[in-house]
């Protein structure tokens, strides 16, 4: 949410999209992007009748001219604005200004949510595969490549996220990892709000395309799987992973570097914001590597 546009108690949307946003009275000031500063006093926090509650109207504009109604229209689906703003807060915005809600609830709930659709159309449109090549697909389907490639080309969601001052200066909103967890918490959100059949809904309509598309791709539906056969093939030893952490506990960075038994060769590094994340990155920088020695 990339914009510095400040709303008064009194503004309220032109274009409403739905009763309960037509009932925002007051506009979120989001944390912008591109290095720019979170608000002082945020609206995204609601600690007591002293501050102000949380609120987004769907008439607020970013500095992209885009609003609330274009997001959700993207997303196919209808938000209340507190439980919109709380799927797009990042936890650094909440580590700044304690009260505020952040998104991780609702990205554990949409993660949840995300693997049981994938799950049961892969289910259903693959009768004859085994359940390790259905594993390989949804695990692709929902990786945090796909997902962020979803937030940037379908929801463009980079510009709505409340982030901290630290954060906001690393240019979060254009962090895979942050991208990948804010698909999942809009879905959560869609769960909250309007049950599993309106979920499932969103999520054939953010990631059906990605779920035809893993059927046909070969070594990166599993990239550790993929490493460790290519190694056995080319008689080299096992590969293993060395792992490192850096930054803030609230924004902490995985590093991953993928080596082979009996060699201290580094043929793939990769980063993520969990373990697993990272050591798949790295998975995929060895195995092409590997293959590039063809």
């Amino acid at each position: 949410m990339a914009h510095h546009q400040t709303g008064t108690k009194n503004s309220t949307s032109k274009n409403p999209r739905t009763p309960e946003a037509s009932k925002t009275s007051k506009a979120i000031r989001p944390t912008a992007v591109k290095g720019k500063t979170a608000p002082t006093n945020p609206t995204a926090a609601s600690t007591g009748n002293t501050r102000e509650k949380t609120h987004i109207s769907t008439s607020i504009t970013t500095e992209g001219e885009m609003t609330a109604n274009v997001l959700l229209e993207a997303l196919g689906t209808t938000l209340a604005p507190e439980l919109l703003v709380e799927a797009l807060t990042h936890r650094s915005f909440s580590h700044e200004h304690p009260g505020a809600k952040n998104y991780e609830r609702l990205e554990f709930l949409g993660d949840a949510v995300l693997e049981l659709v994938s799950t049961e159309t892969l289910y259903a449109a693959h009768p004859d595969m085994t359940e390790g090549q259905l594993a390989k697909m949804r695990a692709k389907a929902v990786s945090e490549e796909s997902l962020s490639h979803i937030a940037r080309e379908k929801l463009h969601v980079g510009p709505y996220i409340l982030l901290g001052n630290g954060e906001a200066e690393q240019h979060g909103a254009e962090k895979s990892s942050i991208l990948c967890d804010i698909v999942e918490s809009l879905i959560g959100a869609t769960f909250i709000q309007h049950g599993i059949d309106e979920a499932r809904k969103v999520v054939h309509h953010l990631v059906d395309d990605t779920l035809a598309e893993v059927a046909t791709e070969g070594p990166a539906l599993d990239w550790k799987t993929s490493l460790t056969v290519k190694a056995h093939d080319m008689g080299l030893g096992e590969p293993y992973y060395r792992m490192s952490v850096s930054g803030p506990e609230y924004a902490q960075v995985f590093t991953a570097k993928a080596m082979l038994e009996g060699s201290d060769e580094v043929i793939g590094i990769g980063k993520g914001s969990s373990k697993r994340k990272a050591q798949l990155a790295a998975a995929e920088a060895g195995w092409k590597a590997l293959d590039n020695r063809h």
